[in-house]
């Protein structure tokens, strides 16, 4: 029997992806069991707004950049060529037949899991697929109540969120150590995040 790759499927908005979304994947590929981390970049989540939200093909820019460097990580479009509006079941259920030799698990924040119910088919979400959650501030799981199919990372608390380093980046800030030079640098070059006029 071929064993199959173990495959974490990060998905978001990544406006802009910065070093807490590469922090985070690092340590689930090296401490959670995951032979790599597939970075999705979503054309818009279902419970956000499209306000400040970067063009799809320069998030997914900036996230190649960010990623290309590590053999592990995998930046994808897999959610802009699909139906929209994009759901997560749809992305995985076609992640699976496509990639028949992997074996996928989506990776999601304490956040999420505590409105996963909201979700389009969660059921069937937990049903067919391995879940790895990680910590958010302010947002617990208890571990003892989820199945064998749902874990809870103990992953580092990484407190950086993308609306502080657009809000930032429209100031004027310097954040190089907050983003990955190469996406720095294309955000830099192309005057991305700032404030118009």
């Amino acid at each position: 029997m071929i064993k199959k790759i173990k495959t974490g499927i990060f998905s978001g908005s990544f406006n802009p992806i910065h070093i807490g979304h590469l922090a985070l994947a690092n340590y689930l590929c090296e401490y959670e069991d995951l032979d790599e981390v597939w970075f999705i970049v979503s054309p818009l989540n279902p419970f956000k707004t499209p306000e400040n939200l970067l063009n799809e093909a320069k998030r997914l820019d900036l996230v190649k950049a960010a990623v290309a460097d590590y053999p592990k990580f995998q930046a994808s479009d897999v959610e802009l060529t699909l139906p929209r509006p994009s759901y997560t079941i749809k992305t995985l259920d076609h992640l699976r037949s496509t990639y028949p030799n992997r074996d996928f698990t989506l990776i999601i924040g304490s956040d999420n899991w505590n409105f996963f119910d909201k979700w389009r088919e969660s059921e069937r979400i937990i049903e067919r697929y391995k879940i790895l959650i990680y910590p958010r501030r302010a947002f617990t799981i208890d571990r003892f109540s989820l199945s064998s199919t749902i874990r809870a990372a103990k992953a580092p608390l990484l407190d950086i969120s993308s609306t502080f380093i657009r809000e930032a980046l429209a100031e004027g800030k310097d954040l190089a150590y907050f983003l990955h030079p190469a996406s720095y640098k294309i955000i830099k070059e192309e005057g991305l995040y700032q404030k118009k006029g």
